[in-house]
């Protein structure tokens, strides 16, 4: 019997269970997946601990994870488009990828290219799909940009402190440590500031030479959000797709951000940018490119059996961790 590691109430790393589980039998456009990596997001940690979040946790006892790398078993009724065989990525809920097997809907999953490892798709289809959306679409960005990226040596910072700069922007990433610093200077950050021995927003200001950047990749929240719109020139946009650190204060929109240069901030979510199955394609399509191509280079530096996800949660929950982590099935 396959097995899965279950939450059987919220809280610490210590709430997950090793059991068996019952996998159903796949309806109308779903299918049987065996999966052989799986991707470990920091939002995991929020449906772990019960933190609010758009992605809601299905009823206890439950199964976490939304990103997984697997090979098709079984096809249910009017599956055309995928075989018995396949390897195949998603990133987006149901909830249910710390399992051996599962159940998933066609709707939202990808065939892998031959040329991407099962662990880089793992530990990059989530946070590549969302730098996609982020870069092209929620702020476009161009050559000559100046962008700020949060958690710049996290897994989602490296892979968009390099998308940017693949396309031309110049790139200022906050960081904890030196040994941070220096990873994401190797990987398109050309201005890493070390936020806990300088105010992040005076050094922006310093770097842009007064002007502030164009665009804020905030990720933390509650810690930083306010000091992230300081670092906007005027008609700036903040793109706070994460609150690593809790949610921020409520800001005044129509006084605050008008007195601050007529900013723009916005809330951007994975399942609004990737509701349609066309977006999904787009945004994997070019996910896939930018690998392949080398532009974006994955660093998965941490890898735990998936009977062990305890401790890749609580590894991640320290901020000592750089890159990326997957769960590997035996």
């Amino acid at each position: 019997m396959p097995m899965a590691a279950l939450i059987h109430e919220q809280g610490d790393p210590s709430v997950f269970r090793w059991e068996p589980i019952v996998v159903p039998r796949p309806d109308s456009g779903e299918v049987v997946l065996r999966h052989t990596a799986i991707g470990v997001n920091y939002a995991d940690t929020y449906h772990r601990r019960g933190i609010d979040h758009p992605w809601k946790v299905p009823p206890l006892p439950c199964v976490l994870g939304f990103e997984a790398v697997g090979v098709i078993k079984q096809l249910g009724a009017e599956v055309s488009n995928f075989a018995v065989g396949d390897r195949v990525v998603y990133g987006v809920p149901p909830l249910g990828a710390y399992s051996e097997e599962r159940v998933y809907p066609t709707e939202h999953l990808m065939k892998l290219p031959d040329s991407l490892g099962d662990e880089v798709a793992a530990a990059s289809f989530m946070k590549g799909i969302t730098a996609q959306y982020l870069v092209r679409r929620t702020y476009a960005v161009k050559p000559g940009d100046w962008i700020l990226v949060h958690a710049a040596a996290g897994g989602m910072g490296l892979i968009l402190c390099q998308w940017c700069k693949h396309l031309g922007a110049h790139v200022i990433g906050t960081v904890s440590t030196a040994e941070k610093a220096a990873l994401a200077q190797a990987n398109g950050c050309d201005y890493p500031v070390l936020y806990r021995q300088e105010d992040f927003a005076q050094r922006v200001r310093e770097i842009t030479r007064g002007d502030g950047v164009h665009v804020v990749y905030e990720s933390i929240g509650k810690d930083t959000l306010q000091k992230s719109l300081d670092c906007l020139r005027p008609l700036g946009m903040c793109a706070a797709y994460g609150h690593a650190s809790g949610k921020p204060d409520p800001i005044d929109v129509v006084n605050d951000l008008g007195a601050r240069g007529s900013l723009f901030i916005t809330r951007p979510a994975v399942m609004h940018y990737m509701a349609k199955r066309e977006d999904m394609v787009a945004a994997a399509t070019e996910l896939f490119g930018v690998l392949a191509s080398g532009a974006v280079k994955v660093h998965v530096n941490y890898r735990y059996p998936l009977r062990e996800v305890a401790k890749a949660h609580a590894a991640i929950e320290s901020g000592k961790t750089m890159g990326s982590t997957v769960l590997l099935v035996d």
